[in-house]
Order: structure tokens, then C-alpha cells, then sequence
């Protein structure tokens, strides 16, 4: 039921327990989203957002504690404002280098062949993923099933009803740094907030832009924000790979500001003004001009010469991310090749390059996987896929999860036993398949 809560200022918010709260906590911006599901099918309402500069974290990675809560608390005022909503907690992203992945297969027996395997089965085969050798360093963010076995009958996507008296789970355990984690949970409690999931960003990025058909063919999304440059690909509607690298738009900047001798605000809004990440585009080469720094005289700039920087530096970014999709190998098995998301991906030129780099086809994603009613056309921009991403994950949840810093992160598919009779077992396996298919 709905509550109103005083503000500090003294403007009366609502508090209503089907409102989800998304955070993107990245390296050149924080964004949070507040929505709930729309009454219209497959519609999630937007009620209210924020937006600002990011000052506090380098690829991903909280480095200064206090000027990221400040941002935390910035876009959250924001976003109480927009939407009349008191937020309490968050459904918060993570990435950086130091994520990683690691297959792992569960095993259990069966207690009588002659029963249905059950839900309870299933959750304790993947309670059995868990129990994997990790650095003492790390912490297990999610376990996500790929498929299940029977008596060596392998490639079930849907083991409830089957017989059988051993069955096994190939899973991918993704795992984040304690002490990135930890950080993260930090900077939100100071920001008077609760974590309510952490959510690894490419997951949460890929929940809002692909489609179920891309999933099943084969792609490849490629998320490049502020200080990484994000990847999750997958096959047969299941996740089957994913990684972080540490170079994105940032470096793009950087460059600019390095070869032109200017300043990072001026290279960044060149960047987007004027630059095009595919220097043959340009048929007509035009000037623009630069304001002098401390009296100095306005630098005159072709947008030939600005492309041609971040050209080179975005080919340097393609070619790691396509070495890493090479690494993966599933390079030769994306029918639906590469979709680009991410603040970076909007650089004009930039899927034409793409195309260049990676032969394959290439197209740009936008938050589009499900309809938007509220403040849809300001969330329909690459730049917020992961916070709907984020969203729409919590939205979707089959039941709430609550984290403690303390202890150990929650797990994808981390679902409580329910009463298995007929009708509730079918539905409730249907919804985890759907969620598992999104991931």
C-alpha cells in the first residue's frame, strides 16, 4: 500500500512498494530510473529519472568514496523530484576488468526415479554450481544455468516432469572483486540508500536491447560507456559468455584533449558535436573552432583531422573487443552479429566502422525490448540501457531479494521453494525460463 514520507524540504513523496529503482553508478555518468509496471501488457511506466557527470570512478571502479555519493545523491533528488516517489533502495550495476566468468557443472541424485523431477530439484542441482573453488578475494554475483543432464541425456533446457535419477546443470558462475563490491554497497548506504541487487551491467544492458531472436541466432552486444567497454554474448537464448574490458569512451577524450592541447570539457563536447568515428564519411571537410585557453587565440580544428583521431582510437577499442569475442569462440556463430549500446555508441559513423572492424553486420541498440509509457522518448537513447536494463530486471524478479554487504551477493535464480501443485509449478517454471532465456 501507498505511503506519503516528508521530504528533507518539506515536499510530501509517495511510497509505493511496486516502484523499482534502477542506478548506473558509471565512470562518465550516474543515472537512476524510477519505474513500475504499466497497466497496459508488457508496458513498464517511467515515472521519474536523474542524470549528471560522474566524479568518483576510473573504468568502472569506485576510487573516490565521497564524490560518487555526492552523484548518488545528486541524480536520486533528481529522480524523487521527477517521479514524487520516495526512493529507499536501489537495484544497482557493476562491472569493471576484475568481473569474471567461470563455467561449472552441479550434480545430484535423484531420490526416486520413479517421481517427476521437481523445482526443489532444480534449485539444489544449481544450489550445487555454487559450491566452486573461488579466490578468497572474490564473491559470486550469479549463477546462471546453461542447460541440465539426465542420466547422461544432455541439452534439456527444461528438466520439470522429466524422470531420471541424477541430474546435472552446466551453469556460468559470474564473480565480482569483494572489495569493488563492497565499495559500491558503501557509497549507496552513505548515500542514505539500500542495496536491493547488484546486477552485473552487460546482463542489465542486454535485458533492454536484444530481442529473443538475437539470443537464439547468435549475438554478439558490445556496450561501450564511459570507462569500459562491456560484452555478453549469446546463443540459443542462453548467456554463454561475458566480459569487461577496460578502454571506452573515455580514451576517445583523452586522445582528443592529448592531440589538440585542449582541455577534457572542450574535447568532450567536440566529441559530440562534431566528430565522426568513420573518416571516409565525411564528404565535405569543414572548420570549427576551438576557444583559446587563458587568452590564447581560438584553435582552428578540421573535422577531418577530429575524426581521423577518434577513428584510431575507436578501431583500437573494436579490435580488443573483437579479440575478445574471438577468444570466446563463438566469433563464427553470431547470425545476428553485433549490436552496439552505450553512451559511445551514438558518435556518428560508428557502426559503419564497426561493420569495418568486425565483418560482420552491425547495428545500434536502443532500450527497445519492451513498450515505455511515461517519460519514454527521453529513456529511448543508448545512453540509458543499462538503467532500464536495471529496471526491468527488478520489475521481473520472481521474488525479492534483500543483500547484505556482509554476506555473500544474491544469485540469479536464487528462488524460494513454492507449493508444487499443478498450476503454480507450470507458471513458475515458465517464468524462470523466460528470465533465464533474458540472461
Amino acid at each position: 500500500m501507498a505511503q506519503l514520507n516528508a521530504h528533507t524540504k518539506g515536499t510530501i513523496f509517495e511510497t509505493r512498494q511496486d516502484v523499482i529503482v534502477g542506478l548506473d553508478i558509471g565512470t562518465s555518468k550516474v543515472c537512476a530510473l524510477v519505474a513500475t509496471k504499466d497497466s497496459t501488457p508488457d508496458t513498464i511506466k517511467i515515472l521519474g529519472m536523474g542524470i549528471t557527470e560522474s566524479d568518483g570512478l576510473n573504468q568502472g571502479v569506485v576510487v573516490n568514496i565521497e564524490k560518487t555519493v555526492k552523484s548518488i545523491q545528486k541524480v536520486i533528488e533528481q529522480a524523487e523530484q521527477q517521479s514524487s516517489h520516495k526512493i529507499t533502495d536501489v537495484i544497482v550495476g557493476i562491472t569493471g576488468e576484475s568481473i569474471e566468468f567461470t563455467a561449472t557443472r552441479g550434480v545430484i541424485g535423484v531420490p526416486s526415479p520413479t517421481h517427476d523431477i521437481t523445482l526443489a530439484d532444480v534449485n539444489r542441482v544449481i544450489d550445487e554450481c555454487r559450491n566452486i573453488k573461488i579466490d578468497t578475494d572474490k564473491r559470486i554475483l550469479h549463477v546462471i544455468p546453461q542447460d541440465f543432464i539426465i542420466d547422461n541425456q544432455d541439452g534439456i533446457l527444461d528438466p520439470v516432469g522429466m524422470n531420471g535419477v541424477r541430474l546435472e546443470a552446466n551453469a556460468m558462475i559470474i564473480t565480482g572483486k569483494d572489495t569493488n563490491i563492497n565499495n559500491i554497497y558503501r557509497c549507496i548506504e552513505k548515500a542514505g540508500l539500500k542495496v536491493k541487487n547488484i546486477i552485473f551491467e552487460p546482463l542489465a544492458s542486454s535485458y533492454a536491447v536484444l530481442n529473443n531472436d538475437e539470443k537464439e541466432v547468435g549475438v554478439a552486444l558490445v556496450d561501450i560507456g564511459g570507462g569500459t567497454t562491456d560484452i555478453a554474448i549469446y546463443e540459443e537464448n542462453s548467456l554463454r559468455y561475458t566480459s569487461s574490458l577496460g578502454i571506452a569512451g573515455k580514451q576517445v577524450t583523452d586522445d582528443i584533449r592529448k592531440v589538440l592541447g585542449i582541455i577534457a570539457t572542450q574535447a568532450e563536447r567536440i566529441k559530440k558535436e562534431y566528430g565522426n568515428a568513420f573518416r571516409p564519411a565525411i564528404m565535405q571537410d569543414e572548420v570549427f573552432m576551438i576557444p583559446g585557453i587563458a587568452g590564447r587565440k581560438p584553435l582552428e580544428v578540421y573535422k577531418s583531422d577530429l575524426s581521423g583521431i577518434i577513428q584510431d582510437t575507436m578501431t583500437e577499442i573494436f579490435n580488443y573487443a573483437l579479440d575478445d569475442i574471438r577468444n570466446s569462440g563463438y566469433s563464427g556463430r553470431l547470425g545476428a552479429g553485433i549490436v552496439l549500446t552505450g553512451g559511445c555508441s551514438l558518435l556518428k559513423g560508428i557502426d559503419e566502422l564497426a561493420q569495418e572492424v568486425f565483418g560482420m553486420p552491425v547495428k545500434k541498440g536502443f532500450p527497445s525490448s519492451i513498450s515505455y509509457s511515461g517519460l519514454a522518448p527521453e529513456i529511448g537513447n543508448p545512453i540509458y540501457s543499462t538503467a532500464v536494463g536495471l529496471v526491468m530486471y527488478g520489475l521481473d524478479e520472481v521474488t525479492p531479494i534483500e543483500n547484505d554487504s556482509s554476506n555473500s551477493i544474491n544469485y540469479d535464480n536464487n528462488i524460494e521453494d513454492e507449493p508444487e501443485n499443478e498450476e503454480n509449478k507450470g507458471s513458475f517454471w515458465n517464468k524462470i525460463k523466460d528470465k533465464l532465456s533474458q540472461l
